[in-house]
């Protein structure tokens, strides 16, 4: 009994540290006198792409969510969270200059 509450416990403890995205404050190209506006940009998931997405962002997998994803797929609710909702984080604005599947 002891062994499986310090499993879950410890569990518990990597979820918090290993499966996190970051949110970024990005001077995001708009439509103001500037030319810019300041927005702080989230996380996103296949679920809520089309609401949370900015398409002058570049964003990477979250790779610590796509792994616990399948960890924990016989959760159920853990997958649907982290790859519907948390899958993708925001690494920077996009320059223009960007060609379509190169890294960098």
């Amino acid at each position: 009994m002891l062994k499986k509450t310090i499993s879950a416990l410890l569990v518990i403890s990597f979820l918090f540290v290993f499966a996190c995205g970051n949110t970024m404050v990005l001077d995001v190209p708009a439509k103001t006198t500037t030319g810019y506006k300041t927005a702080t940009i989230g996380t996103y998931g296949l679920i809520n792409k089309d609401d949370d997405m900015n398409p002058n962002v570049k964003y990477r997998l979250i790779v610590g969510n796509f792994i616990w994803s399948i960890i924990l797929a016989e959760t159920i609710i853990a997958p649907i969270y982290f790859i519907g909702f948390s899958i993708y984080e925001p690494v920077g604005v996009k320059t223009g200059n960007e060609v379509k599947g190169e890294k960098g």
